[in-house]
């Protein structure tokens, strides 16, 4: 609950500290049954669903205002996070209206965004909806999205969920300690895949996301890269064996992957070819971990990652080197990513102090597998400190 107020002050601060020419003075979030179409900036500034129409007011004055349902009022209240909460039992309309017109905003931000789905809650149906509820009391400038200011929120981490971050990052290299000990010749993936539940629900954590490919297994050359679900292909000497796990616990989540390489009988290392291609991975990462910093456009870290790993030798990745990582596991906001049509305006924006990111890129060894090796990072004043123990050395197996 204390979170919650916490990131509500925080949402505060930021319209309050923005001299942009975007500012906006009150952030709209509108929403129904969440159950269903679930607003991604709930989770920060309710933390649970509603069912009625709801209105989620924060200003640049310093109001908090909700505008729920009778039966959702007490759990919005026990929250202590809002100045002002308002119940209706008819229709939303009136309640809705006179705040608009007591706040009386230039310029209103509303949930819904061009670039990232974390600020894109509002429904077509809902925004016409509000159309016609407020009617007259459209604000001189017009309502805008409020992208910047759930993309800050969402980067921005508070003390409280950094600390909840540390510790499903924690157990997940428990998880990950112990799936190096089972037996993996011979087993499936779908066998590994399957035997990881056992273990991730011994350390009082959930998978984040569907099952169904988490963790993705990546037995050998002939397993589908990606976000494929693990198949009947059995591990064998002479493979890498790579791993991507995303868990969750205390509603925060984790993103990591390592790497084994299963040695044939008398092999006492991993082959030339692949221990090049993780020393390049390796050189990559750390190029592109020390250009992350406060300030710097997002794309600039991806790049600078992206040419030292083709200068090793190796083709590009064909995805971004890092996401935010919190309430999920691909949490929006900015993307240390190419400035490439997918990714629309987030490349392009700057790295926000408390932001959580995983540096994640790979590479194909032909006739071994993949290499993939993906760590998380919180941003500091200076630059940035790892979350994650790096897996700096090949497991061997």
């Amino acid at each position: 609950m204390s979170n919650i107020k916490q990131k509500i002050e925080q949402a505060i601060a930021l319209l309050q500290n923005d001299a942009s020419d975007n500012a906006i003075d009150c952030w709209l979030t509108f929403a129904r049954e969440t159950s269903q179409v679930h607003d991604p900036a709930i989770d920060l500034i309710l933390g649970f669903g509603v069912t009625w129409d709801s209105a989620f007011l924060l200003t640049r004055s310093g109001e908090a205002i909700a505008i729920v349902g009778r039966y959702d009022g007490d759990n919005v209240r026990k929250l202590n996070a809002y100045t002002e909460v308002l119940t209706y039992d008819q229709g939303i309309g009136e309640a809705l209206r006179a705040a608009i017109s007591r706040i009386a905003p230039k310029r209103l931000g509303l949930n819904y965004s061009l670039s990232t789905s974390s600020a894109d809650g509002l429904t077509h149906g809902m925004f016409l909806r509000l159309q016609k509820m407020l009617g007259d009391l459209v604000p001189a400038e017009g309502w805008v999205s409020a992208e910047d200011v759930v993309r800050r929120l969402r980067e921005c981490k508070s003390s409280s969920e950094l600390d909840l971050i540390k510790e499903v990052t924690r157990r997940t290299e428990q998880v990950y300690a112990e799936m190096f000990q089972l037996p993996v010749r011979g087993m499936s993936e779908k066998e590994i895949h399957h035997a990881v539940g056992d273990i991730v629900a011994r350390y009082d954590c959930e998978f984040a996301g569907e099952r169904i490919n988490n963790p993705i297994v990546n037995a050998g050359p002939d397993s589908a890269i990606g976000h494929g679900i693990p198949s009947d292909l059995r591990v064998q000497p002479g493979q890498i064996l790579h791993y991507d796990m995303w868990l969750q616990r205390d509603g925060y989540c984790s993103d990591l992957q390592r790497v084994a390489y299963v040695r044939r009988d008398g092999e006492a290392d991993a082959p030339d070819l692949v221990k090049r291609a993780w020393d390049a991975c390796w050189i990559a990462l750390e190029a592109g971990k020390a250009t992350l910093r406060p300030g710097v456009a997002a794309w600039q870290v991806d790049q600078v990652a992206r040419e030292a790993l083709m200068e090793c030798g190796y083709p590009e990745y064909l995805h971004a080197f890092g996401h935010h990582v919190g309430k999920r596991v691909h949490d929006g906001g900015s993307v240390l990513g190419p400035c490439w049509d997918r990714y629309g305006e987030m490349p392009y924006k700057p790295i926000e102090e408390g932001s959580v990111f995983t540096l994640e890129l790979g590479v194909i060894v032909e006739g071994y597998g993949y290499i993939g090796i993906e760590e998380m990072v919180v941003v500091t004043a200076t630059g940035n400190d790892y979350l994650s123990n790096p897996q700096k050395a090949l497991v061997l197996l």
